[in-house]
């Protein structure tokens, strides 16, 4: 006898979120939004622009609304949770990328703020080396910036 899979609740919802997610932000969704509208739009005065009338197109894009605010938050929340341990593991393998980085996707406001200054001053030291394609951690710039500075003296 075969083991038998049963799915949860959880897991069919999960499987059916995906399954709308992927939909919703295809071609022919975009389509059949456009249809609901031109065929509300065009039986505006077959129901002579009624209160009902309105509130068919109302009610209806405010259910889709408020459900597809928890499908896109579903989406972020996946694709941040996937993307993050790669980032997490080219910053610890590139050679000079600053390990600060590792796990900045939970920061505090005051951290943000810390990487933003220091984004600004590689940006800048980058700007001051004249090759802004080069890509080394902070630590290095300010150390080749100061050879440079040194060299020059």
């Amino acid at each position: 006898m075969g083991k038998r899979h049963h799915s949860t609740i959880g897991e069919r919802l999960e499987g059916s979120s995906e399954a709308v997610t992927r939909w919703a932000g295809g071609t022919s969704a975009f389509t059949a939004a456009l249809v609901v509208v031109l065929v509300w739009g065009i039986l505006g005065p077959v129901f002579g622009f009624s209160d009902t009338w309105q509130l068919v197109i109302n009610t209806g894009t405010t259910i889709v609304t408020f459900l597809m605010v928890f499908l896109i938050q579903r989406s972020q929340n996946k694709d941040s949770v996937a993307i993050h341990p790669k980032l997490n593991e080219l910053v610890a393998a590139v050679e000079g990328a600053s390990n600060r980085l590792i796990e900045a996707e939970i920061p505090t406001e005051r951290e943000l703020v810390a990487l933003r200054r220091h984004d600004h001053e590689l940006a800048k030291l980058a700007r001051e080396e004249g090759d802004l394609t080069k890509s080394h951690s902070i630590e290095e710039a300010q150390s080749r910036h100061s050879e440079k500075v040194q060299r020059r003296k």
